[in-house]
C-alpha cells in the first residue's frame, strides 16, 4: 500500500523544530525508497517553508566580520556553514514538493539531497557544538531562501539559479575556508567540509543535469539560457577565482566558465 508523496514532502518542509524535520527527512527518504510514495497524485498541497525561531535573518551585508583565528570567530564561520546546510535541507524538500509531473528521478534525486544535506547539519552542528555555541547563537542571512521563492514559478528557473547558480558558489567558497581553518589549527573542521565539499558537487551536478533536460523539453540552449536568467533575475553573476576542477565535475563546460567569469550577456563575443 502506498500513501501520497507530497503531503509527506509538505509536512517534512513546513516543519519548524529541528529534531523533527531531520527526523522526518530521514523518513521520507526511507518510504521512497521502499516504494511507499506515490508521486502520480494530483492533489493539491499547501507549501510553506519552515524554520526555527533562531537564528534571526538579517541583509548579508549586517552580518559580522569575525577573525577566524579566535575561538567565536570560527565559531561563527562555521555556523554560517551550518545555516546554508539547513537552508539546504528545504529547498532540496522544495525542489520536490512544488514541481509537479516531473520523471520519478527527479524526486528521486531530491529527496535523496534532503537527506545528505541533513547529514551535512548534523555534522558541521557537532562541530560547532564542539566550539561551544548552537545552532541560532549568531544572526544569519536569507538569500538563497529568498530565490527559491522568486523562483518558486518554474522549475527550470529554479535549476538554473538555486543549485546551479547559488549554492555552486559554495564550491568556490570551500577550498579558501578549509585554507583559513586549517591555518588556525582546526583541521578536523576542515576535514568536516571535505565531505561537504565531496557531496556538494553531487548536488550541483543534479541541478545541472535537470536544467539541461528541462532546457532539452523547451527547445532551449542551456548554457546562454543560464547566463540569460542570470541577468533577467539580477542574481549574482559568479565571482573569480572559480573551482574550476569541481565546477567541471559538476557539469560546467570550460567555454561556459570562461564566459561567466568574462560577464558576457548572450550572443556577445569576447574582445579581439
Amino acid at each position: 500500500m502506498t500513501s501520497r508523496l507530497f503531503p509527506a514532502l509538505a509536512e517534512a518542509l513546513a516543519c519548524c523544530a529541528i529534531e523533527q524535520k531531520l527526523a522526518l527527512t530521514a523518513a521520507l527518504e526511507a518510504d521512497w525508497q521502499a516504494g511507499k510514495l506515490d508521486h502520480l497524485d494530483d492533489a493539491p498541497v499547501t507549501l510553506s517553508v519552515g524554520r526555527p525561531a533562531q537564528p534571526e535573518l538579517v541583509p548579508h551585508t549586517q552580518l559580522r566580520q569575525r577573525s577566524p583565528q579566535t575561538v567565536e570567530g570560527r565559531a561563527s564561520l562555521l555556523h554560517a556553514i551550518v545555516h546554508i546546510e539547513f537552508t539546504a535541507i528545504n529547498l532540496a524538500l522544495d525542489h520536490a514538493a512544488r514541481f509537479r509531473g516531473l520523471p520519478a528521478r527527479y524526486y528521486t534525486d531530491w529527496i535523496g539531497v534532503a537527506a545528505e544535506e541533513a547529514h551535512h547539519f548534523t555534522i558541521l552542528r557537532e562541530r560547532l557544538r564542539a566550539l561551544g555555541h548552537e545552532y541560532g547563537d549568531f544572526p544569519a542571512h536569507g538569500g538563497l531562501s529568498a530565490m527559491a521563492e522568486r523562483t518558486g514559478h518554474d522549475v527550470l528557473a529554479r535549476m538554473a539559479l538555486v543549485p546551479r547558480l547559488l549554492e555552486a558558489r559554495g564550491l568556490d567558497a570551500t577550498p579558501p575556508i578549509q585554507k583559513k581553518l586549517e591555518a588556525c589549527g582546526d583541521t578536523t573542521s576542515a576535514r568536516v567540509l571535505d565531505i561537504i565539499l565531496h557531496d556538494e558537487i553531487g548536488h550541483v551536478g543534479l541541478g545541472d543535469t535537470w536544467f539541461r533536460h528541462l532546457c532539452g523539453e523547451r527547445g532551449l540552449e542551456p548554457e546562454s539560457t543560464y547566463r540569460q536568467l542570470i541577468a533577467e533575475y539580477q542574481a549574482p553573476w559568479p565571482q573569480a577565482p572559480l573551482n574550476r576542477q569541481a565546477r567541471l565535475a559538476a557539469g560546467f563546460s570550460s567555454d561556459e566558465l570562461t564566459a561567466l567569469l568574462a560577464g558576457r550577456q548572450p550572443g556577445e563575443q569576447r574582445g579581439i
